[in-house]
Formats: C-alpha cells, structure tokens, sequence
C-alpha cells in the first residue's frame, strides 16, 4: 500500500489517538504550569527543587506542540517518549504506577503508525 491508498479509518483512528495523547499532556502540563498544590507537592516530596515543577511542565508543552506538528510530529515523538520515560523514572523511584506514562507513549507511536505510510515502513508490524 502507498500513500496515495491510505485507508481512511487508519487515518481517522490514528488523528483521535494523537488528539488524546496531545490533550493529556497538555492537561498535565497545564496542572504543573498553573502551580496546582497537588502537583508542586508531589514533586517537593519526590525531592525537585522548588520552580521544576513549572519547567517541566514547559518541556511537557513543548513535546505535546512538536507532536501536535505535522512537519514535526516524528521529533515531537522523539520527544514525547523520553519525556514519558522521565516520568515513568520518577514514578518507579516514588513506587508509583508507571501503567499510563507507558500507555501514553504506545498511543502515541500507534498514532503515528496509523496515519503515516511513512511510521508502517519504519515499523513494519503488520504486512499490508
């Protein structure tokens, strides 16, 4: 199949997963930019000095923009998958559930999967 044949539902499915990983991490980003308590007390006890909360919310912005990008999807997820394997860091180190940061990610790169020829020849998964 080329890319002249894309099947629409791949390209549908693939927009509405990237829609979704776009909007939660910018919802996440916007709890630690806005300085909400639980957020800023989560990193103080996991031992961030304090004003890294609300940079890390700045790169979660960042990463969720370059993805939201067509011409710059491929490094927003780059991007979006080492930021998510930070917080699955921090999350193991505090003993937390690391199952959505994991989630996340897989989304992200199905999107890609789905809706760019291009994603299927990098990763081959499924002979079309």
């Amino acid at each position: 199949m080329d890319v002249n044949t894309q099947k629409s539902w791949m390209t549908w499915t693939g927009r509405v997963f990237s829609f979704l990983v776009v909007a939660l991490l910018l919802f996440s980003a916007y709890m630690k930019v806005s300085g909400n308590p639980q957020a800023v007390e989560g990193f103080a006890k996991a031992g961030y000095p304090d004003g890294a909360v609300f940079t890390i919310g700045l790169l979660e912005i960042l990463c969720a923009l370059l993805y939201a990008i067509p011409a710059t999807r491929y490094l927003g997820a780059i991007m979006v998958a080492a930021y998510l394997g930070g917080a699955v860091n921090h999350h193991v180190r505090m003993g937390e559930d690391v199952t959505s940061a994991v989630v996340i990610g897989v989304v992200a790169w199905v999107a890609l999967w789905l809706r760019d020829y291009r994603a299927r020849t990098l990763m081959p998964i499924v002979r079309e």
